[in-house]
């Protein structure tokens, strides 16, 4: 046979030592928060810093290719006309 009670979802009282142990995380809190608050901040910062790095990196990589691109474009016309002498320009 079954106790009453058992099974029924119904939620204990805190014991004291949990009340205790709540109250000092609560306070640990309260006194900590502007030190946590603003090693959030430079987490946050640093990691933004570092994705705007390296998209700038990114950007900047694909503009270079692109410049190197048309430079080949350019020399490929100068090799097919030939060299520009006194005689030919």
């Amino acid at each position: 046979m079954a106790e009453e009670g058992s099974g029924t979802g119904a939620k204990a009282s805190p014991t004291a030592a949990e009340m205790q142990l709540h109250r000092r995380r609560l306070e640990y809190f309260r006194i900590n928060a502007a030190r946590i608050r603003s090693r959030n901040l430079l987490t946050g910062l640093g990691i933004g810093a570092f994705v705007v790095g390296i998209f700038s990196y990114t950007i900047l990589s694909v503009k270079q290719e692109r410049i190197v691109e048309e430079l080949d474009e350019e020399a490929r016309i100068h090799i097919i006309r030939g060299p520009r002498t006194g005689a030919n320009s």
